[in-house]
């Protein structure tokens, strides 16, 4: 999968240096990933949220934060859409 939107995840690591090391390995992980179907996500990710228009909620760092991203699966891309605080993202409608 192609990611769009990293200068989004680059300045949010800058903010939260505790949340460097799970965001880079979420996404390692997704660019080498081939996703067909949100099932292909729910195997990998047990804790992913699905929303509608393929929007997908990932927990970060124990639930520390929250990433929200679009899944275009027949493009192969993954659009982050916002990623912040637990409690930022309580205060949001998605």
């Amino acid at each position: 999968m192609r990611i769009l939107g990293l200068p989004l995840l680059q300045r949010f690591k800058q903010s939260h240096a505790d949340a460097r090391g799970p965001i880079d390995a979420w996404q390692d992980e997704v660019e080498r990933s081939q996703w067909q179907t949100s099932q292909d996500i729910k195997q990998r990710y047990s804790s992913a949220d699905f929303l509608a228009d393929n929007r997908v909620i990932f927990n970060v760092k124990g639930n520390r934060y929250r990433l929200v991203v679009q899944v275009r699966y027949l493009g192969g891309l993954v659009v982050v859409e916002w990623i912040g605080t637990h409690a930022e993202y309580n205060q949001k409608k998605f």
